[in-house]
């Protein structure tokens, strides 16, 4: 509502003349409306003024319901009736809102907004209210409490807002941009300009925004850009208000006369289809404000300030007999609203009073109204009734008057005892979860009792109070989780806990006391870590993948090369496999089928892990094949036996790939047959709900033999016809790769019941008995033996929950057809033939026989509370245990992210469905690893070192911060380079505080790196750089550490970036070279750096400064201070430059080797290192400001090779 040019009377009401009203009551308000009104002693009604209940209201004619003080003298700037409930909501000039519940207008609530700015426009949501006022948009519940604050700045002139959708909101007023705020979370995220004075009115239909500009003006804008399409020039003076309804838009405002502003009696209507102004509606009041009231026709409710309202057609003529009148208190209206029902008209004057005016004795002000929440009522003043019999009733509720004599309750001293209640036992789940500080405990409240309360019973049994000796207090106790006693505790999902120095104090070794690489969790979609291991230790696969190498920015089989090669460097350390899972959600294909989990989804466990890791399993496999298939395949990867298939497939297809027969038979009697491939097979679970038993390789048969009907198209018949569809397979794979779609209760009951009746079957053929409705004891679950007293089996556990076999035959009949059983330990399939040059395999091979053994399983363990974790079963073969640990042998090892364990066999085949359920089972045929070449040669060559072009396009030649190196310059094994890196920040930290006050971090925050710098350690060139790449990133930054990086925005930008700009890939294949051959890495930080880079450096070709100058239980000293106190150089002055700091390294690095006497000496160094500690206490670790900014840039060295 625009104020400019109404009555001069308005001034009297401005803000700074508010504060100082006085509290008298107003010359102009009708005593009569005040007869039962109870004023404070500022002036303020306490209650509402109801009407005389003997108003008659006339069905369909508006008459005046109900009048109501909200603020007494204060004016009411706006009115809005409640879009879900029976509410009316009013906002004044001082500030406050005040709500009123029904057509009987019952004072509801009343609540401060702003202490000084009036309430310019009331929203209403579905959980709250918005308020508007001059610079401030608050958010708060119908009972006056705040949701959000949100504070504009201070010299914004806020006056309209619109609602847009559920979230969005745009926030328009007196300057040259409109705001559009997200209200979820509670944020700018557009702004809009329009031009100068600014928006004071806003609408909305289904094809513009309409914005009312105080110059008189009304402009329709573009939904989604907000660009203007069509501007109508209403008024000469100002605009007062504007409706838009249907296809028309009528407006009401004032003309410029020679005297000022007068107000228009002529309204301005305008045809939306046309885009053009029909004839003007003269009017018989001076229009203030105007409404469509649509009902049976588009009516105009045109109202002017002194309370006159008047009904017309926009299309029609006005008629003096529609006109009524308001009696306002006040000698103005100030504000207007219509209800959603139509039913309903509300008006506010200048003296505080709100009027209602209804066509109904009883309106509703929504169609469909919710119910409105009211607070509890006040309980009545009186003494409840006392039962005597109840022991725990409070005496304290009886008053008893102050007195000195004796009470009768006061029993003397000899006939007394004091008997103190013994304290209750503490809950259990506060003692698991206690952590002490000194010697206070702190422990979240379970919540499990009333707040400060503890109920007594006045009858113990002594007995009852040995439950303390059921209380654990061992620390390992504490951790056990009540509601997880049912899955160990080794298959649980495992966490990393972070403290101030990040993961260098967090023990891996306890979770893994071998030699092989977990995997870390905590980075984004790392649910396929599991699934990464058994790629791993497939031996083929491991040694194809590390033998690739292409020019695509985004291969995921390069990737997982670097990846792999980091598994095989590691001696028991975690890896993190962040680049492979980078290129991996940039894989269009991946962000299509669901792979990609949001970090939202992730926490939550809103994904079912299951069917994402069996989706996962066939969309690597399938990329993995695509990737290889784009390369030459390697000669290193030919059989002893020849070479490998057609050229056109890839070694992945060759070890993976079932050439599959599928025929179509219509009942025609027409076949069709075609031919395809396929990477792993689904199983189909049988329709037989006889309860029959099968074996898992009957089920396997009939998932790869796949046999149904279907509707398909039929050449013959030339229309879709009922076909019996078959698959046969032609030839069998190397590795045959299942997923178990184990994904509703029906075929966890089917693997339940097939395991059961395993169970009892091996029971059986071992000599025990077991009846069918009785279980074994703890007690009888002995060895079973057989009558000659040898050991069949080492327990009877290791029989339960097992269905899975460890090895099944499969054989091609001459019919195309094919055999399936599983293969027990004591079967010898040499026996069927005579042996062959090859050994019994390869003979077996030669007559259609191929025998598979498990190698892995991957499954889901089911956790209610995080929707569970996915771990892996693998068998690590003697290749693996040979380079690790020396020995040959085969193991099966759990693996649990950065958790491995060995365990016995029988686990992998143990499948309880109540909380570990088979997701992807991994057979491979026997001696696999025999059939091919295992040769790994590095595919990296010196070529990545030489100079390469630039990803950015401004980037010139007088930018050039590096000379890379010569060919006669190329390092040799140990030389020194310097090495320095930069990152940014993608995702911030999340912490949360404890009870006792300190941090714990929840998940770190995620870093790329963002400039990675490496300098000469040696030659007549040292120091001088020879890498210093920016690396480009298609993520979004949420930081760029500025400060401490020195990268800015535009730096990783291709189209505006000045640096040279190149992919993580190009520079990941540098230092992978340099760590191939051999180099030392001097830097300050270095583990991080390499973390950050996800690269393993053996610790013989790492030289830290941050260690070197390091005392045991000390702190880790800066860079900037060592260079100070050694090298008086004074660097990292604003930002950080990562030559700058590399180079800062290498000299620190020589000061070492020069103080240490080339390390001969410690004892003098130590000498040295307690003087620097001294000295860093004095100086608080702080540089003294430089008088003038010294860093080794300006070092002579650097200076004279820049000539080169």
């Amino acid at each position: 509502m625009n104020f400019e040019g109404l009555d001069p009377g308005l001034a009297e009401y401005a803000p700074t003349m508010h504060s100082a009203l006085d509290p008298v009551l107003d010359a102009h308000l009708n005593p009569s409306l005040l007869q039962n009104v109870e004023l404070d002693p500022e002036g303020v009604a306490l209650e509402a003024l109801p009407v005389q209940e003997s108003v008659h209201i006339m069905e369909g004619v508006y008459s005046e319901l109900h009048s109501v003080v909200a603020e007494v003298g204060v004016p009411v700037t706006v009115s809005h009736f409640d879009l879900h409930e029976e509410m009316l909501w009013v906002g004044s000039h001082g500030g406050h809102a005040t709500s009123f519940f029904g057509p009987a207008l019952e004072r509801y609530s009343s609540f401060q907004v702003n202490g000084s700015d009036d309430i310019r426009q009331i929203q209403s949501l579905e959980s709250g209210v918005l308020f508007l006022t001059k610079n401030n948009l608050k958010y708060m519940a119908r009972g006056g409490l705040i949701i959000f604050d949100y504070l504009l700045d201070e010299s914004e002139d806020m006056h309209s807002l619109l609602l847009t959708d559920s979230s969005t909101l745009l926030v328009g007023g007196l300057q040259n941009h409109i705001l559009e705020i997200d209200l979820t979370t509670v944020q700018e995220t557009q702004k809009y300009a329009v031009e100068i004075p600014g928006v004071t009115i806003m609408r909305q239909t289904n094809r513009f925004f309409f914005c009312g500009h105080t110059s008189g003006k009304v402009s329709l804008r573009d939904l989604r850009s907000f660009k203007v399409e069509h501007e109508f020039d209403a008024f000469s003076g100002s605009l007062s208000d504007f409706d838009v309804h249907g296809n028309l838009l009528a407006a009401c405002g004032f003309s410029s006369r020679l005297t000022g502003l007068a107000c228009d009696r002529f309204l301005k209507v305008y045809d939306l289809r046309m885009m053009r102004a029909i004839t003007p509606l003269q009017v018989h009041v001076d229009p203030a404000f105007l409404r469509f009231i649509p009902t049976y026709t588009s009516r105009l409710a045109i109202i002017s300030q002194s309370g006159q309202c008047q009904f017309c057609e926009p299309t029609g003529l006005a008629n003096p007999a529609d006109i009524f009148h308001v009696n306002p208190v006040g000698p103005l209206l100030m504000t207007f609203d219509v209800s959603a029902s139509k039913q309903a008209l509300a008006f506010g004057d200048s003296e505080g009073c709100v009027h209602l005016w209804t066509d109904s004795p009883e309106p509703s002000f929504n169609p469909y109204s919710r119910e409105t929440e009211f607070a509890l009522p006040c309980l009545v003043d009186s003494l409840p009734p006392l039962d005597w019999s109840q022991d725990l009733l409070p005496l304290s509720l009886i008053p008893v008057p102050l007195t000195t004599d004796a009470l009768l309750s006061d029993w003397p001293a000899a006939n007394s005892a004091p008997a103190p209640r013994r304290a209750p036992p503490v809950d259990a789940e506060i003692l698991r979860t206690m952590k002490t500080v000194g010697f206070i405990g702190y422990a979240p409240n379970p919540r499990t009792r009333l707040r400060n309360q503890i109920p007594y019973r006045l009858k113990e049994l002594d007995n009852e109070f040995d439950s303390f000796s059921q209380v654990t207090e061992s620390p390992i106790g504490r951790e056990e989780e009540p509601h997880l006693h049912m899955v160990s505790k080794k298959y649980r999902k495992v966490t990393i806990k972070y403290s101030k120095l990040g993961l260098e104090d967090f023990d891996f070794k306890h979770y893994n006391k071998t030699l092989f690489a977990g995997l870390e969790p905590h980075i984004p979609n790392a649910y396929c870590n599991c699934m990464i291991q058994v790629l791993y230790f497939l031996e083929p696969v491991r040694c194809l993948i590390q033998n690739h190498l292409c020019q695509k920015e985004f291969c995921l089989a390069c990737e997982l090369g670097f990846l792999f090669h980091m598994l095989d460097l590691s001696r028991g350390d975690p890896c993190q496999g962040s680049n492979f899972l980078r290129a991996f959600r940039t894989i269009p294909e991946a962000s299509a089928l669901g792979l990609i989990l949001a970090d939202s989804d992730e926490a939550s466990g809103k994904g079912n892990l299951a069917r994402l890791i069996q989706r996962w399993n066939r969309f690597i496999l399938t990329q993995l094949h695509q990737d290889m298939q784009e390369l030459e395949v390697p000669q290193a990867y030919r059989g002893a036996g020849g070479s490998f298939c057609s050229s056109g497939d890839s070694v992945i297809g060759q070890l993976f790939s079932c050439e599959m027969e599928n025929c179509s038979l219509c009942r025609c009697g027409s076949e069709t047959v075609r031919t395809s491939s396929t990477l792993l097979f689904t199983l189909s679970y049988p329709e037989d709900k006889t309860g029959k038993n099968y074996d898992f390789a009957q089920v396997l048969k009939r998932s790869i033999c796949l046999e149904q009907n279907t509707q398909a198209w039929c050449d013959t018949c030339e229309k879709y016809q009922p076909t019996i569809q078959t698959r046969n397979i032609r030839h069998l794979p190397d590795i045959l790769v299942i997923n178990c779609e184990v994904n509703s209760s029906k075929e966890a009951d089917f693997w339940r019941f097939q395991a059961e009746a395993a169970f009892k079957m091996a029971v059986k053929k071992y000599g025990g008995d077991i009846s069918k409705n009785k279980e074994f004891a703890l007690a009888d679950r002995k060895e079973l033996r057989s009558p000659e007293g040898l050991l069949l089996c080492p327990s009877i556990e290791e029989l339960k929950n097992v269905w899975l076999p460890f090895s099944i035959r499969m054989k091609m009949t001459k019919n195309k057809g094919l055999d399936v059983c599983n293969w027990t330990h004591g079967d010898e399939l040499s026996s069927l033939g005579a042996p062959s040059q090859w050994g019994p395999a390869r003979a077996d091979e030669e007559r259609g026989v191929c025998v598979y053994d498990l190698m892995a399983t991957v499954v889901h363990i089911l956790d209610s509370r995080t929707g569970g974790s996915l771990v892996a079963h693998i068998k690590v073969g003697e290749t693996y245990h040979q380079r690790k640990e020396g020995v040959t042998h085969q193991q099966w090892y759990l693996f649990n992210d950065f958790l491995i364990e060995p365990i016995d066999k029988h686990e992998a085949v143990q499948f309880d469905m109540n909380w570990k359920v088979p997701a992807i089972l991994y057979y491979v045929k026997r001696n696999l690893n025999s059939r091919y070449n295992l040769n790994i040669k590095n595919p990296i060559e010196a070529s990545v070192l030489l100079a390469e072009a630039s990803l950015a396009r401004k980037q010139r030649k007088t930018h050039t911060t590096f000379i890379p190196l010569m060919l006669r310059e190329m390092p040799q094994v140990g030389d020194l380079v310097g090495l320095d890196a930069e990152f940014v920040t993608l995702n911030e930290e999340e912490a949360e505080l404890r009870s006792d006050g300190t941090k714990s971090t929840i998940k770190p925050s995620q870093m790329s790196v963002a400039r990675i710098t490496c300098v000469r350690g040696q030659g007549p060139n040292e120091g001088v750089p020879f890498i210093d790449d920016y690396i480009s990133t298609q993520e979004q930054v949420v930081d760029y550490l500025t400060q401490y990086s020195g990268i800015k925005p535009g730096d990783l930008d291709a189209k505006i970036s000045s640096k040279h700009l190149t992919t993580l890939k190009s520079t990941y294949l540098k230092l992978r070279f340099l760590i191939d051959i051999g180099v030392k890495f001097v830097g300050h930080g270095l583990q991080k750096d390499f973390r950050v880079i996800n690269l393993m450096v053996p610790k013989d070709q790492v030289l830290d400064t941050v260690y070197l100058f390091h005392m045991p239980r000390k702190r880790m000293i800066s860079l900037r201070f060592l260079a100070w106190y050694f090298l008086d150089l004074k660097i990292q002055g604003e930002t950080h430059d990562s030559i700058e700091d590399a180079r800062t390294a290498l000299q620190l690095y020589r000061k070492y080797l020069e103080l240490s006497k080339n390390g001969t000496e410690p004892e003098s160094f130590h000498k040295v290192l307690k003087a620097l500690y001294e000295k860093g206490r004095k100086m608080d670790w702080k540089v003294p400001e430089p008088e003038s900014q010294t860093s080794p840039k300006n070092a002579a060295v650097f200076s004279s090779v820049l000539a080169l």
